[in-house]
């Protein structure tokens, strides 16, 4: 840092060096190395002989050194001078007094076998932490005159148990009298003391029980407030010592082991707890950092939703992260979309986060379905493989990581959303044609659509234009603030196509369409339909049995699937969804 009181930014760096010196030292070492290692090959001492790598493997840090350094930093242009910088190792400035970073890793020493008792050490490495400071000397004190009262005591019963030996070996002498006499005294060692002698129970009504009697996720989660407490004592560093001006403590998928209510608990008190920071007795206080690592949608969910920060793989070696908290710039226009997007990810669909695919459905139909039209397209892409005696190169759609998000009728508010995140997203929704006077009719009457989505997603494409657009044409990429074609787009808008030269307005009419011989058969057995008779007359078209025949649209949902055979084939899935599915696949 330099001496401008307004500039408080500090750039570290750190070098893994190699001199010119160690480097012709380790060109010589891996000489002889290399020569020993194919004299024994001509020998016939080893079958192999080993390389560079396996070379530096046994002592990199022989010939390498690091080397932690402080870049200037420039406020008026706001770049870091490399070339001016303090040796902090030479200059014997410690890291430690600037930033302290603590961790509580995934692999939790937890276990629940009865001899392990993870808890119960934890009280021994707590105290250990605590004997020191300032607030706990009254305490420490009365432990320690409590062990000096028990010394003494002990230390008589000791004569008692330890007197024949004693005897015996004053019995040998020495040169002086009583030179050789021996006592046995009880020394009690406050650290060693608890070392194996603390046990944690659970109070049940008046029992107490073992630590090892509950389950994983209740010890995980007391064991994540034990080491949280000992690293805490860390960050407040000794009585002489000032306590580090950063404290960072990282927790890494405090999920283990247990179930979504235990993870709701944790989340919403460790705020409370963590923020209370490192107190110290002298005054000498500092703010607590925290930063928590999950996989959870569980805990994503009560979190504040401008503290998420998203990491995404993208490519082989690098990972990009983002703050939630910009995407809030992207609806300025619209903070109403902005908080509704916001409630709806965080309290109902969390998982998103975490899926590597999603796809994006309008109501309880979809919902009900897409899992089993998922395991259908994996069956027809399975056979379709094995009659070409070839293995798929793609994963089964039901085995990849696909969140399935239900959005009813406002997917395109979720539009910055998906191009926020960057996944590989479907949306699945419905023509929903009108007549001129804007009524829902059939597609074929139709003079335009109600659908807000396909107006965003196809810039205002007219109903004609709609229906002439092919999957490809589907596949759409952002570009500038128009959504345009693009066959490499990570966004696919489906909805319903022609088959059998009619298009269907909704889901319901387009499975009618291609399938009225299987409903038709087990119509009396059709909970979710009415007017079954309606059926038995070939004028009724498809659209005509969606609107007049089905009496419920989940009903009709589950009937498919309660009616569906063990190998998926005895009805088809709609064009639409089909294409959609097998470009997500």
């Amino acid at each position: 840092m330099d001496l401008d009181p307004d500039n408080n930014k500090i750039v570290l760096g750190f070098e893994y060096v190699l001199t010119y010196t160690e480097y012709k030292n380790l060109r010589n070492d891996y000489d002889a190395f290399d020569k020993k290692e194919k004299k024994k090959v001509a020998e016939k001492k080893i079958k192999e002989a080993r390389e560079l790598k396996e070379f530096l493997k046994q002592g990199l840090d022989k010939y390498f050194t690091t080397q932690k350094l402080s870049f200037e930093y420039d406020l008026t242009t706001q770049k870091v001078n490399e070339s001016n910088y303090i040796n902090l190792d030479s200059e014997k400035i410690s890291i430690k007094n600037i930033i302290s970073f603590k961790y509580i890793p995934a692999r939790r020493d937890v276990t629940n076998k009865d001899k392990d008792n993870t808890l119960s050490k934890q009280t021994s490495s707590l105290y250990k932490k605590n004997e020191d400071s300032e607030e706990k000397t009254l305490a420490t004190e009365d432990f320690k005159d409590q062990l000096a009262d028990t010394d003494i005591e002990l230390s008589k019963i000791y004569k008692g148990l330890f007197d024949e030996v004693v005897k015996n070996v004053n019995t040998f002498g020495g040169i002086k009298l009583n030179e050789t006499s021996i006592d046995i005294i009880s020394t009690l060692q406050h650290r060693n003391l608890l070392e194996g002698n603390t046990t944690v129970v659970y109070t049940h009504d008046i029992d107490k029980l073992p630590e090892q009697y509950n389950g994983l996720g209740y010890m995980n989660l007391i064991s994540m407030i034990f080491e949280e407490e000992i690293l805490r004592q860390e960050f407040k560093r000794k009585k002489d010592e000032t306590p580090s001006d950063i404290n960072l403590l990282i927790i890494e998928e405090p999920e283990a082991h247990t179930h979504p209510q235990m993870q709701y608990v944790f989340i919403k008190n460790i705020k409370s707890l963590l923020n209370q920071g490192i107190i110290r007795q002298d005054g000498d206080n500092r703010k607590l950092q925290t930063v928590i690592t999950t996989h959870s949608s569980h805990i994503v969910s009560e979190s504040n939703f401008d503290d998420i920060k998203y990491l995404k793989k993208e490519g082989e070696n690098s990972v990009i992260a983002k703050n939630l908290v910009d995407l809030r710039k992207q609806y300025d226009a619209d903070e109403t979309q902005y908080q509704f997007l916001k409630q709806y990810l965080t309290i109902s669909r969390a998982e998103i986060f975490f899926a590597d695919k999603a796809i994006l459905i309008e109501g309880d139909t979809e919902r009900i379905l897409i899992p089993t039209l998922m395991k259908k397209i994996d069956k027809e892409e399975e056979r379709k493989f094995a009659a070409l005696g070839v293995a798929d190169p793609k994963l089964p759609l039901s085995s990849q990581n696909v969140s399935i998000i239900e959005v009813g009728a406002y997917s395109h508010i979720f539009e910055k959303f998906i191009e926020f995140i960057g996944i590989k997203s479907l949306i699945i929704t419905d023509l929903d044609a009108v007549g001129e006077d804007s009524k829902k009719c059939r597609v074929a009457d139709g003079a335009s659509y109600s659908n807000d989505a396909l107006k965003l997603f196809f810039n205002n494409a007219t109903l004609d234009e709609l229906k002439g657009l092919t999957i490809d044409k589907k596949k759409i990429i952002k570009n500038a603030e128009l959504w345009q074609s693009d066959v490499n787009g990570i966004l696919c808008v489906v909805y319903q196509t022609e088959e059998n030269g009619v298009t269907a307005r909704s889901f319901e009419d387009a499975f009618i369409q291609i399938n009225r011989d299987f409903i038709d058969g087990r119509k009396d057995d059709f909970k979710g339909l009415k007017n079954r008779d309606f059926f038995n007359d070939s004028a009724n078209d498809s659209y005509k049995l969606a609107e007049e025949c089905v009496r419920k649209k989940t009903h009709f949902a589950l009937d498919i699937l309660f009616h569906t055979d063990k190998e998926f084939t005895n009805w088809e899935i709609p064009l639409y969804i089909k294409e959609g599915l097998l470009w997500l696949k």
